[in-house]
C-alpha cells in the first residue's frame, strides 16, 4: 500500500474527523498535515495492512493529543479578546463560504454532523426526519461541495470520486 492509496481512501473522513474534534479549521489542516506526514514515514512499517484505517486513525488522535498538550504548555494570552484582521486567514480555502452556500436542508445536516460533531442519528432526531434521509442529504451535500471545489478551487475527481490536486483557488 502507498500513501496516495491511504490518501485517496481516507483523506475525507480523517479530515472531518479532525475537524470535528478540535472545531478550528486552521489546527485541523495543520493535524492532518502532520498525520500524512507519520502516514508517509511510516507506512512501510505497517505489517497488517487490513488494519490501515485503525492505523491512521490511531496517528491522529495521537497528533490531536500533541498539539493539545503543546497547546497547554504554550498558552499565548497577547491575543485574546482581539479581532484577527482578515487578511491574515487569506490562505485558507474557502471552505466555509462553500459550506454556507449549501441550500439550508444540505447545510444543516452538514454543520450538525461535521462542524458540531452530532451523530447522523441525533441530527435525524432532532430534525425529526429518518436516518436514511439524513445520510441522503449529507451525501448530496458532499456532491454539490466536491462540484464547487472542482469550478471554485481547480480540484480534480479521480477514477473514484475523491477530489485531488493542488488547490488553485480564484476567490482565496
Amino acid at each position: 500500500m502507498e500513501t496516495q492509496d491511504v490518501w485517496n481512501s481516507f483523506n475525507d473522513e480523517l479530515y472531518f474527523f479532525l475537524l470535528k474534534k478540535v472545531k478550528d479549521t486552521d489546527v485541523a489542516n495543520d493535524i492532518f498535515q502532520s498525520t500524512f506526514l507519520k502516514i508517509h514515514k511510516n507506512l512501510p512499517k505497517l505489517k497488517e495492512e487490513e488494519k490501515v484505517k485503525a492505523w491512521i486513525f490511531q496517528i491522529a488522535r495521537n497528533e490531536i493529543a500533541n498539539y493539545f498538550n503543546a497547546e497547554a504548555i504554550y498558552v499565548d494570552n497577547s491575543a485574546t479578546n482581539e479581532e484577527t484582521p482578515l487578511q491574515e486567514y487569506q490562505f485558507v480555502c474557502c471552505f466555509d463560504k462553500l459550506i454556507n452556500d449549501l441550500p439550508e436542508i444540505y447545510q444543516e445536516v452538514i454543520n450538525m454532523v461535521y462542524i458540531k460533531g452530532h451523530k447522523q442519528k441525533d441530527v435525524a432526531n432532532e430534525l425529526g426526519i429518518s436516518l436514511e434521509n439524513t445520510k441522503a442529504r449529507i451525501r448530496r451535500a458532499k456532491d454539490i461541495l466536491k462540484e464547487k471545489f472542482q469550478e471554485c478551487c481547480k480540484y480534480e475527481l479521480d477514477k473514484k470520486g475523491k477530489l485531488t490536486g493542488e488547490s488553485n483557488c480564484s476567490i482565496c
